[in-house]
């Protein structure tokens, strides 16, 4: 099975989606199962993972409601408050739900780049093992340096990085974080997500634009630990979901098939558990 790993739904009414604001126009609106069926059926993605929009327990618990009623959706990577005392009981009491295969604090919207060191976080990191889930990391580079003291604290911990740390494509940066990049995927068991690259080009990017890094994290990752994801619908602020599935297999097109489907899909289940 193909499988997206990384897309989103949202209802604007609920209204705890801070960063969702009447300026990003082209996504200010619902996007709910029926709005990503028909693109699935066109590429031929059999299932996906719904990950976390909104950095509250009530957006998690809508998006196990929607995976109960939405065949297509494979898993749910929610979000529990790592702070919270009471955050060991959050992730336990969410974990009973079967469509829940990961938990993702919004780390690219905290201040201290070294928040997720705290101490005070070490229960939830264990809680999350605990209940066999896996740890979505939503970072930049300049946090790739504390994640990797996070891994080595906790080393059994299955880890995604989400969006290959969004590299700083429009800019043409590559140094700094392909080092530590290298040093994760080398040092650590890590996955990483092919996913959310073309909302860091330029508007008028091109798939050489991002080839130096999709190469980088093939290099690094190797196939059997990166993960497709089409980041939908934030990935329509620079494409559609279609020219993205395009520039994917353009840009993997040197893999061997039984690469291209681990990428595509075998290590989706690979790193969220049987579920995907």
């Amino acid at each position: 099975m193909i499988i997206d790993a990384h897309q989103h739904f949202w209802s604007i009414a609920r209204g705890d989606y801070g960063w969702l604001t009447p300026e990003l126009s082209a996504i200010y609106r619902d996007f709910l199962p029926d709005d990503l069926a028909p693109l699935l059926a066109e590429t031929g993605v059999g299932g996906t993972v719904l990950v976390q929009a909104a950095p509250t327990l009530a957006e998690t618990e809508f998006m196990l409601s929607l995976a109960d009623t939405t065949p297509f959706v494979k898993g749910v990577v929610g979000w529990v408050d790592f702070d919270a005392p009471d955050a060991p009981d959050q992730i336990a009491r969410l974990a009973a739900h079967p469509a829940l295969v990961g938990l993702r604090p919004m780390i690219q919207d905290i201040d201290d780049p070294d928040w997720m060191l705290g101490h005070a976080l070490t229960p939830a990191f264990e809680a999350l093992q605990a209940h066999d889930l896996t740890f979505d990391a939503l970072t930049l580079p300049h946090h790739l340096g504390p994640l990797r003291q996070l891994l080595a604290r906790h080393p059994h911990m299955r880890v995604v990085i989400d969006h290959g740390s969004k590299p700083l494509i429009r800019d043409g940066i590559i140094d700094g974080w392909a080092q530590d990049m290298a040093t994760l995927a080398s040092d650590t068991r890590a996955y990483c997500k092919l996913s959310g690259l073309v909302t860091e080009a330029a508007p008028d990017w091109c798939p050489d634009d991002l080839r130096p890094y999709v190469d980088h994290l093939l290099d690094g990752f190797g196939p059997q630990r990166l993960i497709w994801g089409s980041d939908w619908p934030v990935c329509t602020l620079a494409s559609s979901y279609g020219r993205w599935w395009d520039t994917t297999h353009e840009l993997l097109a040197d893999l061997s098939p039984d690469d291209r489907a681990a990428v595509m899909g075998i290590n989706a289940t690979r790193a969220y558990g049987p579920r995907p």
